[in-house]
């Protein structure tokens, strides 16, 4: 074939394919994240909208690059397993579990697909990493350990004749399993004693509260996703007896505990979704040590603690990160 018919052929052939080629390359160059949550409450959300915000910041944008997938396992482990086990088969570049439960399902149904977990308190007795600094395998991801300290130290200083906080939690959950241990050992330091009232579904959890009432000063609830999810169900019995609820989360205050010093989960969904971005650039999960949450705020809500027959110090006011419910 002469040179100018193979050069009139090869640019027509070009224009042909052309208008389709894009497309294709545009699609080998998409990531896939998916997302997984035990339950849908107003922390979880926010962890999983600040992962996505993270990964736009990086460069990772909806609809251009980037294609996430998000499921919710309504409170059932066995759904979390079905989660994670249809994840696995439809192996997305990286899977990003929001709580202990998601966390340990989706470690349980991958070992070669990355793994970022979020909103896990602690990784380690989960027996999801090695250990905080050199994790292993396919997985990393962040913790947020509640300051527990802190919550007692509030309790005490809005409540100071309190002698008995009562907690509710889901025995089922491993991440409450260890605040709970964690708010023995702080309490016994202030001179405190724990009443505790499980609560193995959400169902049970205004039984539950009930049952503390006349046995606790306070109630504290940990980060129990279980507990969490019926929230107001346990606020509407600490309104009627005048038992003070604290949370261990700033999001439910605004729901209407009292107070509570922790984390903005928007922040920790940021943080995590720095670490995805690094996976997807190309680091290996394992490789990449287990990141703490950062920052903590003083939420109060001086409007649901008075319906709870208290009223709030002005210097926790004062200093407080931001007062709701007025």
């Amino acid at each position: 074939m002469p040179v100018t018919r193979l050069l009139c052929a090869a640019a027509a052939l070009a224009a042909f394919v052309g208008p389709f080629a894009a497309p294709v390359s545009a699609m080998a160059q998409t990531k896939t994240v998916a997302i997984t949550a035990i339950v849908q409450h107003p922390a979880l959300d926010a962890t999983r909208d600040g992962v996505v915000e993270a990964l736009k910041d990086a460069g990772y944008v909806q609809g251009q690059n980037l294609k996430v997938e998000y499921q919710s396992a309504q409170g059932s482990p066995a759904t979390a397993a079905q989660i994670a086990r249809q994840f696995a088969g439809s192996r997305p570049d990286v899977i990003v579990p929001i709580s202990t439960p998601s966390a340990q399902a989706v470690a349980a149904a991958t070992r070669d697909i990355p793994v970022v977990f979020t909103a896990v308190t602690d990784p380690v007795s989960a027996q999801l990493v090695k250990s905080m600094d050199k994790p292993g395998a396919n997985i990393t991801g962040l913790s947020d350990m509640a300051p527990v300290g802190e919550h007692v130290a509030l309790i005490r200083e809005i409540l100071p004749q309190a002698k008995r906080i009562g907690v509710l939690y889901n025995p089922g959950e491993p991440n409450s399993i260890v605040l709970v241990k964690a708010l023995k050992d702080e309490a016994a330091k202030a001179g405190l004693t724990v009443v505790e009232a499980s609560v193995p579904k959400s169902s049970d959890a205004q039984q539950a509260v009930r049952s503390l009432v006349g046995k606790a000063d306070a109630v504290y609830i940990p980060l129990d996703n279980t507990v969490v999810s019926a929230l107001e169900s346990v606020i509407a019995v600490g309104q009627q007896a005048k038992l003070p609820i604290f949370s261990a989360d700033t999001d439910s205050v605004a729901r209407g505990t009292v107070a509570s010093i922790g984390f903005d989960y928007l922040q920790v969904g940021k943080q995590t979704g720095a670490i995805v971005a690094r996976v997807l650039k190309g680091e290996k999960p394992g490789d990449i040590p287990v990141s703490l949450a950062k920052g903590t705020d003083l939420f109060v809500n001086p409007k649901s603690a008075a319906a709870m027959g208290v009223t709030l110090p002005d210097a926790v006011v004062k200093r407080a990160t931001k007062v709701v419910g007025q």
